[in-house]
């Protein structure tokens, strides 16, 4: 993680086992060009061997960006495990969380499981949280389309900070009730975790507002 929050280098990981979005060249098209804006390099793989402790070091955020099922070796793990608690940051953006279910610490790190979800439809995103870098710069009530995705269990609890929510009034099919997290982020070791479960149309990585989101939560992992 970067000592003074200052993106340079971050690693953006789009490697699926199971559903694969169609989204994810625009995912990666919108995070390289946020790197050309804004002065980080991005590097985007699909190959599971660049995660030794070797390649992650100086690294400033690794990006799971869509990906499903079990993507990583099990040297893999080891590695993203011990750069994560030696000050890492981790983003995961909409079905990181349908990601390594067999494994413990990526649970905890990305915060909650996948469930499913309705179909895709219009719904009203509740900014709880207005003074974090992925939220500040949109309204109080953020209308847009995507999928809204339920999760095995709420991850709101001590340690966690949640950023948005949705009403599940405002759309058909939701299934966790009243409280029903759909941003959030949380200290991890010495590391940082961002998760947002935005993010499943093409069409949200060229809306400027998501983007901004997107630039904040890996700013915030990187410390700033």
């Amino acid at each position: 993680m970067s000592q003074t929050g200052r993106l340079s280098d971050v690693l953006v990981y789009t490697r699926t086992a199971a559903y694969r979005h169609d989204s994810i060249p625009a995912g990666r098209a919108a995070l390289r060009e946020l790197g050309e804006e804004h002065g980080f390099a991005v590097e985007a793989t699909e190959d599971p061997s660049v995660f030794t402790d070797a390649s992650l070091a100086g690294r400033d955020a690794v990006v799971f960006l869509s990906t499903s099922g079990d993507v990583l070796t099990p040297e893999g793990r080891d590695a993203l495990q011990r750069w994560v608690a030696d000050g890492g940051g981790f983003m995961g953006v909409h079905s990181a969380a349908c990601t390594e279910y067999g494994w413990p610490f990526y649970g905890e790190l990305v915060g909650a499981r996948f469930a499913g979800h309705p179909a895709f439809q219009p719904g009203a995103v509740r900014i709880e949280d207005p003074d974090h870098p992925a939220t500040r710069h949109l309204p109080r009530q953020w209308n847009r389309e995507d999928e809204w995705y339920d999760f095995r269990s709420n991850p709101r609890r001590p340690g966690v900070r949640i950023l948005a929510s949705i009403d599940e009034t405002g759309y058909e099919g939701g299934g966790m009730g009243a409280d029903h997290p759909l941003v959030w982020c949380r200290e991890s070791g010495a590391g940082r975790s961002f998760y947002t479960s935005l993010g499943h149309a093409e069409s949200a990585y060229e809306d400027p507002a998501f983007r901004a989101h997107l630039l904040g939560g890996l700013r915030w992992t990187a410390g700033g």
